[in-house]
């Protein structure tokens, strides 16, 4: 080894005893030989690989080890923080990584890790899939976006040694999403360095200018502090409360953006300077806003209350801007303790270790509550860049809070309208919404909703949606409820109008067949249910003629003849099977039914190319398609198209109380539903009977009404439809 690999290897371990030292001080209890054996495991996975500082690339992801130590987290994330790069840049898979350190570190390494493939036919839409992968891991461990914090700080702490433009992209990507994910999981400690850090690169004469202000006004600023303190001291130790007060000048990015916000210069900005009052209880809370009010008279249109009302992300404090002495202003925040951690760290502060009780996760559940929420509302948005656009509403923009008639608060991210409100109280009231009222006056429903408002919802009596509201909600839940009602009426629609043809094509045919009897035509097409089919008809996707074809076939001429049987033998000397089933876009392939499964037209299937054997058709569900060793690209469409006549054989177990004639009685049974049984096997031990048949099944309906039949025979107590266990295809 070299001289300067010794001494890389000796600051990383230098490093390492410094987390070590960290976590030791506030978790006495925690398993020093697991995080050793995680620093050992991750520095050997990137050995020889260098970051563009010339560090060692393992650095890295023990400095975000070490961002998280400092909120005092649990060791199972500060393994999971080292190894968050193995499977992305080394040979290491997943599994690894489980049986070494279980499925929790597994899972945050999974969360954390990006798509690599993703087939998206841009970068964004690639980067919308790999959000939508991390929104999901975050909502099944927090603990993820701890992890993803901490790595985009440490590389925007670094960025200096990257290329122009490369530092604008992660820059603006940092501002778009990791800062407002930290405003939204409540960690205002990682979201204001973010925020500073990215600023600085993507407007840096701003950023120079704010900081050149607020270094000119630090002498002053520190007067004025003594100013404000002596007096409040007083006031409170008055009232009794105990509490501590500190100063600190606002974040520079903060600064500028009321700035612009206002057209302002940095000399016209009165409320450099933020103070903070922390009490015991919240009684104390108002006690102390007594008492700052009776020292310093307050702007009464900026008092916020976020302990009766807290936002999203679980932050409670009171906000009050008073005027000081100079003419000039300053908010104060007042807040308990324990509101105090959850404003700096938020999330993290459910993790972090406790004296004698561990990670105290007690609002956990309410704080993800709303972001699996989300992901069931965005089942239904196929497009990664939509998904990701209301994401931004419901997850990345501040809120506004209003008020319903009856004085409820609601809140709503800021942009939402009234429509969105319509949907937050209720679907019904959504759907039945024709205007509103906002303070009293007719406002348009894309009117967007102001902090403070009383909103009045106005309804018809019956639901009139339109697919136009869908430009006008933002929420995501005002979208997925529109989306559901136009899907559900469309199809609707389109039901009604396929059967209105399909009677009129069967009369005109002279053919006695009803519409519900075409339950085994639809499963042979493919469809699992005849209303499918039917819709497929109402919307022109296939045409009447190929439904009514089913059910009377057209006698085949001459020529037909002479064309069908040469793609038999055309089909045959390729190996491919004529199974009835169609294959995506693939041709020349052999297709069979997975004998574990053993699929029937009508269920809901999906191929698996093997390895030698073509595609093996398999039924969605079958415990096979859960192998770790199937990847997605061995996964194919498939769809039934079997013929009227085409049976499928299905191996059915049937318990029952054991009786003489019991096996007569099946078998008569199976023959008076015109099955035909092509084996069978009985067994029988102290009263009860198993009775194993392989049975000629055409489809699922048809199935279905024989295991009807058999439940009817006398002493039958239950069926199973056979699968085998898991199987290497």
């Amino acid at each position: 080894m070299s001289p300067g690999g010794r001494t890389a290897d000796l600051d990383l371990k230098a490093m390492m005893e410094e987390l070590w030292a960290k976590v030791r001080v506030y978790n006495p209890q925690a398993d020093e030989d697991k995080l050793w054996f995680g620093y050992r495991f991750a520095k050997a996975a990137h050995e020889g690989q260098m970051r563009k500082s010339g560090e060692p690339f393992f650095t890295h992801a023990l400095t975000v080890a070490t961002i998280l130590a400092d909120l005092r987290l649990d060791v199972d994330t500060l393994i999971a923080a080292m190894v968050h790069d193995v499977v992305e840049d080394t040979d290491y898979e997943m599994e690894d990584i489980r049986q070494r350190f279980g499925k929790d570190v597994a899972h945050m390494v999974d969360g954390v890790t990006k798509i690599s493939g993703i087939r998206a036919v841009n970068k964004d839409a690639r980067k919308a899939e790999t959000y939508r992968k991390l929104v999901l891991a975050i909502a099944q461990d927090p603990r993820t976006v701890l992890i993803k914090l901490a790595d985009r700080l440490h590389n925007m702490r670094t960025l200096s040694f990257l290329k122009d433009d490369r530092q604008l992209d992660i820059a603006q990507e940092t501002m778009d999403v990791y800062v407002p994910l930290a405003n939204r999981f409540g960690i205002a400690r990682m979201k204001w360095e973010l925020e500073d850090l990215a600023f600085k690169v993507l407007q840096p004469e701003r950023y120079f200018e704010v900081e050149a202000g607020i270094n000119q006004t630090r002498a002053e600023r520190e007067r004025l502090i003594q100013k404000i303190v002596t007096p409040l001291h007083e006031s409170l130790n008055h009232a009794g409360v105990k509490h501590e007060i500190s100063g600190r000048p606002k974040h520079f990015y903060s600064i500028y953006r009321k700035m612009k916000e206002q057209d302002i210069g940095m000399d016209r900005v009165y409320d450099l300077l933020a103070l903070r009052i922390i009490v015991d209880t919240k009684a104390d809370c108002y006690h102390a806003l007594g008492a700052l009010h009776s020292q310093f008279p307050p702007l009464a249109d900026r008092i916020k209350d976020y302990i009766a009302t807290p936002k999203a992300n679980m932050y409670q404090s009171i906000h009050s801007t008073v005027r000081v002495p100079g003419g000039k202003y300053i908010e104060v925040q007042i807040r308990t303790g324990d509101m105090h951690d959850r404003a700096e760290l938020g999330i993290a502060a459910h993790w972090r270790y406790k004296e004698g009780g561990g990670a105290d996760k007690s609002d956990l559940a309410e704080m993800v509550k709303w972001l699996r929420q989300i992901m069931v509302w965005e089942e239904d948005v196929a497009d990664a860049e939509e998904f990701m656009e209301t994401l931004k509403v419901d997850f990345f923009r501040d809120e506004v809070f209003v008020f319903s008639p009856g004085g409820d608060v609601f809140q709503m991210p800021r942009g939402a309208t009234p429509l969105d409100f319509a949907f937050r109280i209720h679907s019904e009231v959504g759907f039945r919404c024709i205007g509103a009222k906002v303070n009293g006056r007719i406002v348009t429903l894309r009117s967007e909703l102001q902090n403070g408002d009383s909103v009045e919802i106005l309804t018809s009596k019956t639901p009139n949606p339109s697919s136009s509201w869908l430009e006008v909600v933002k929420t995501s839940r005002a979208k997925h409820h529109i989306r559901r009602w136009i899907k559900t009426t469309q199809f609707e629609e389109s039901v009604k109008l396929g059967r209105e043809i399909l009677e009129k094509e069967l009369k005109r045919a002279h053919l006695k067949t009803k519409v519900d009897d075409l339950v085994d035509v639809s499963q042979q097409m493919g469809y699992t249910d005849l209303d499918k089919m039917l819709a497929a008809v109402g919307r022109g996707e296939i045409t009447h003629m190929k439904v009514v074809g089913r059910v009377a076939p057209a006698p085949e001429s001459k020529a037909e003849k002479v064309i069908s049987r040469g793609k038999e033998i055309y089909d045959s000397l390729l190996g491919r099977s004529t199974s009835g089933v169609r294959v995506a876009g693939v041709d020349n392939l052999m297709v069979s039914f997975a004998r574990c499964c053993q699929p029937i037209p009508g269920d809901s299937i999906l191929g698996i190319i093997t390895r030698g054997r073509g595609v093996s058709v398999h039924r969605v569900g079958c415990s096979n398609l859960n192998d770790p060793n199937l990847g997605p690209e061995r996964m194919i469409e498939v769809s039934w198209d079997s013929g009227p006549d085409q049976t499928f054989m299905v191996k059915l177990i049937i318990q029952a109380v054991d009786r003489k004639n019991l096996l007569m009685d099946i078998s008569n049974t199976l023959s008076n539903t015109n099955t035909n049984i092509a084996s069978g096997e009985f067994s029988a031990e102290d009263d009860l009977a198993k009775v194993t048949m392989v049975v000629e099944v055409r489809n699922l309906n048809n199935l279905e009404k024989i295991l009807k039949a058999l439940g009817k025979v006398r002493g039958v107590q239950g069926i199973e439809r056979f699968q085998l266990g898991t199987r290497k295809n």
